[in-house]
């Protein structure tokens, strides 16, 4: 083991995503030699810390008040100090706080130090099956329908070739989500849902959009935390029938249940958990789009 100082900087630290086992010895001689650890959550970090019988002095550092936060730590990294900073689970500055410390340690001439280790990012690509090679890592889709659906049909029309986009949800949106994919990329689209990675209850589903769908439609809850990954097509390479789903679902519902057009979007409604209204605007814009 390395028993040399730690030189002054600010080091980035990755910490364990469920299972506390998965922190690398690097991390935890870093976390033991700072002089403090700036954390996200200083209740979540205390378990990891007193885990492994680490004493380092912590500060928050989250969201809220990061940008204050960062002026005091960099005043302490000007003179020699040596900050660590950790999230609540993963690599700091992920969807998580700690990418505008960086960019003000890096402005003021500061070493910044990553010390890899977990990230739900890599874990969930590297078992899902689907394409490693060519993959984009996006966030959280926008809360809001209208927004997030607009943001999933700019990503695939986008895409020059097929890429595995990968993002978090959150268990209220996943159900919605899920059906705003079925109507970009049609039913048909590949998706694994990882939940809960490396802890108790961890699971993948494997699917088409529409069966991972169907799946979690039929349990009393959905919990945990969730990455999301979409094997994504880009769509001047699908059918037509994949282009416009909702048209496609529609003509099947009229012709194999012999609905009248209104009755059939009630269906589909339904099926896909939103207003008639909302389901007629989206219909609109597929058929403007294949126009």
């Amino acid at each position: 083991m390395n028993d040399s100082p730690l030189a002054p900087g600010l080091y980035l630290v990755a910490t364990p995503i469920g299972n506390l086992e998965d922190v690398t010895l690097r991390a935890l001689r870093v976390l033991r030699s700072a002089d403090r650890i700036a954390c996200e959550d200083t209740r979540q970090t205390r378990k990891l810390l007193d885990r492994y019988g680490i004493a380092t002095p912590v500060i928050s550092s989250h969201e809220h008040n990061e940008a204050e936060r960062s002026r005091q730590i960099i005043e302490e990294l000007k003179i020699g100090a040596r900050i660590a900073v950790v999230s609540d689970a993963g690599t700091p500055g992920i969807s998580d706080p700690g990418m505008f410390l960086t960019g003000a340690a890096i402005a003021a001439g500061i070493p910044v130090y990553p010390i890899p280790g977990a990230s739900a990012v890599l874990a969930a690509l590297v078992a899902s099956g689907l394409n490693t090679e060519q993959f984009s890592f996006i966030g959280f889709l926008p809360p809001k329908s209208g927004a997030r659906r607009t943001t999933l049909e700019d990503l695939a029309a986008g895409l020059s070739r097929p890429t595995t986009l990968i993002l978090y949800e959150a268990p209220h949106r996943i159900v919605d989500t899920l059906s705003d994919m079925e109507t970009v990329w049609g039913p048909a689209c590949r998706v694994v849902l990882a939940r809960e990675l490396t802890k108790v209850h961890e699971e993948f589903l494997r699917g088409t959009v529409r069966d991972v769908h169907k799946q979690l439609n039929s349990r009393e809850g959905i919990r945990g935390e969730m990455v999301l990954l979409i094997d994504a097509q880009p769509l001047t390479a699908h059918s037509a029938m994949a282009a416009t789903s909702l048209q496609a679902r529609l003509v099947e519902l009229e012709k194999s249940e012999g609905l009248a057009e209104k009755d059939a979007l009630k269906r589909l409604a339904r099926e896909r958990g939103v207003s008639k209204s909302e389901l007629w605007r989206e219909l609109q814009r597929e058929r403007s789009r294949v126009k």
